[in-house]
């Protein structure tokens, strides 16, 4: 059986009954020349594949997500210019949906997950519309002349889990913004883009998986902190997590020029290290390092590996980019696994493993009190549902207020990020202590807010949204990457 991660493009004709209802024969034909005039163009010029017809819709397939969504607009677009001076009770207008999935391949046929949530995407689209998932929205970043709609989490019809949901405004000034852009602008629209691959765990014990998870996930962070790259976030990067890839395959999918793949192997108190940076273009090597070392150079390790890729990149690292890359969040590696893990279990979501992830951030806490991501650990836990409202919730609030004390001193984050961590923590009402620890919150919450709605957490980024204030706010930008310490608990979904 063949599977592959491919960007799934699905339409309908709106009202298609009523259209055939009212001139069978003229509908048909009117839908025929469409389709080898225009759509089939559109679809050809865009690389992307019919995969079926169903006389009122269609399937199809892209290698690059950007191009999927590029072909989507342009299609809607030319519908709009077509319908021009049309009838409304006459118009052919689509609905149409994209999404980034996981599909099993039949011959030419496609099948799966990734096909029916493009189909319920396509449902929910407005008439002349395009609706996308936030996986798809991850990845055509700026690269468009494209604005977008967060709809939320959508609960769609047969799909399990909910959909993180974006819709395209075709009418937006996007495109103007981007052609009247400043040089600078630009040349950030154009820096080099990479998707770093889940790195292989070659311990030979699946339980160290956590650690190679953990390496990598801490590189995608360190890269996601230079401005001059676009970095693919950790849940879209990991839907690769054991799975053979090709190289070029997966930088046309996901629309980068590189990718960053590599393995771990942890022994004792040694461990080996190994990154390789492959051109998607013909799948050269770009650079590659091997690194053996003692476990307690871990955090030198992802330092060099973040360096050689700016480096190899030719990306100018900011002052203040080069010291955050540099800081080490503690001196106790054994304080960094408990910390590894406590993660791994967030990302099991039930309520067991939630249990489990808080006893292994407070053995990271009790082995370095000022270890501010394990005390930023506790912040997913109190929020989730089911502990908002039990015995156990003050008791988090307590902990939070106290860690919040704790972690102003630390010095592994920044104070205002740290602060705003154990804030949010522990309640509104930590930000009422005074002016100064209010100032420090907001300072942070311009760190934290945008990091937040892009993780899809609401809740949270709506409270750091509220501390900044409407003036302050402003200056954010959901497009900032995503922090894989806040987005632990509030996967992406889709």
């Amino acid at each position: 059986m063949e599977r592959r991660l491919t960007a799934i493009l699905a339409a309908d004709v709106v009202g298609y009954s009523r259209l055939m209802g009212a001139n069978e024969t003229g509908t048909l034909a009117a839908l025929k020349t469409l389709q080898t005039d225009f759509i089939d163009g559109k679809i050809a010029g865009h690389q992307g594949r019919i995969v079926k017809l169903t006389g009122d819709g269609m399937l199809v397939e892209f290698p690059s997500v950007v191009n999927a969504v590029a072909c989507a607009a342009e299609v809607q677009r030319g519908m709009r210019d077509r319908n021009a001076g049309v009838p409304q009770d006459r118009r052919i207008e689509f609905r149409i949906g994209v999404n980034l999935g996981d599909v099993i391949v039949e011959g030419e046929d496609i099948f799966g997950d990734g096909v029916n949530v493009a189909a319920r995407l396509e449902s929910i689209a407005k008439p002349g519309g395009i609706t996308i998932s936030g996986s798809v929205r991850d990845h055509v970043g700026n690269r468009l002349d494209l604005a977008f709609e967060d709809m939320g989490e959508q609960t769609l019809k047969n799909i399990e889990r909910p959909i993180r949901v974006y819709s395209i405004s075709l009418n937006s000034p996007a495109a103007q913004d981007i052609k009247d852009a400043t040089p600078a602008r630009e040349e950030q629209l154009e820096r080099p883009s990479i998707a770093v691959l889940p790195f292989n765990n070659m311990s030979g014990d699946p339980e160290q998986e956590y650690f190679s998870d953990g390496i990598t996930e801490d590189i995608i962070t360190d890269l996601s902190k230079v401005s001059g790259l676009f970095v693919v976030a950790r849940n879209t990067a990991f839907t690769y997590k054991g799975k053979p890839v090709k190289v070029q395959q997966v930088g046309q999918a996901l629309g980068v020029a590189f990718i960053l793949e590599g393995s771990v192997r942890k022994a004792g108190s040694r461990v080996r290290v190994t990154g390789q940076l492959i051109s998607s273009k013909d799948g050269g090597h770009v650079w590659a390092d091997r690194y053996d070392r003692d476990l307690t150079d871990i955090f030198a390790i992802q330092d060099d590996i973040t360096h050689a890729i700016v480096e190899q990149l030719k990306v100018k690292l900011l002052p203040q980019e080069k010291k955050s890359i540099g800081q080490t969040p503690t001196d106790n590696v054994e304080a960094y696994t408990y910390y590894l893990r406590g993660r791994q279990f967030m990302q099991r979501h039930s309520k067991s493993n939630y249990q489990l992830a808080r006893r292994m951030f407070a053995k990271a806490v009790e082995l370095d009190p000022l270890y501010a991501r394990a005390y930023a650990g506790f912040f997913p836990i109190s929020a989730l549902p089911f502990g908002c409202r039990n015995r156990q919730h003050s008791g988090y609030q307590r902990e939070g207020a106290g860690s919040g004390e704790r972690a102003r001193r630390g010095t592994c984050l920044p104070r205002a990020r740290a602060l705003t961590w154990a804030t949010i923590r522990g309640g509104d009402g930590g930000i009422r202590k005074g002016n100064r620890t209010r100032s420090q919150f907001v300072r942070g919450s311009l760190f934290l807010c945008p990091c937040l709605l892009r993780a899809g957490q609401t809740r949270a980024g709506g409270c750091a949204f509220r501390a900044c204030g409407r003036k302050q706010a402003g200056r954010l930008s959901i497009l900032d990457p995503v922090d894989s310490d806040l987005s632990v608990a509030w996967p992406r979904s889709g």
